[in-house]
């Protein structure tokens, strides 16, 4: 079994979307954020039920919570949803 949303887990996964995974979070930002005019974000935190994003405009900072369509079970749950929104997004962005 993964293991369970800790903030320690968080802390992880917000480290490797920031380092690996820049233009996701962007698109999170921009399509269920709302800051359509987000130049770059990062990744702040995750819990079972949210993430919460920092999007930086060209004027000002924002900060965005946004909601997982179901509840996290654990680090393999984030794992495989994140990766479903980035590509959802993708479609809605290119749409």
């Amino acid at each position: 079994m993964a293991d369970p949303i800790t903030p320690a887990v968080s802390d992880r996964i917000c480290t490797h979307m920031n380092d690996d995974h820049a233009d996701a979070i962007l698109l999170y930002a921009k399509v269920y954020g709302g800051v359509e005019d987000a130049l770059a974000a990062q990744l702040l935190k995750v819990e079972p039920t949210s993430m919460s994003l920092l999007a930086q405009t060209s004027d000002r900072t924002v900060s965005v919570d946004v909601a997982f369509d179901h509840e996290l079970a654990d680090s393999e749950d984030a794992h495989q949803t994140l990766i479903t929104m980035v590509k959802e997004a993708r479609m809605i962005a290119n749409a």
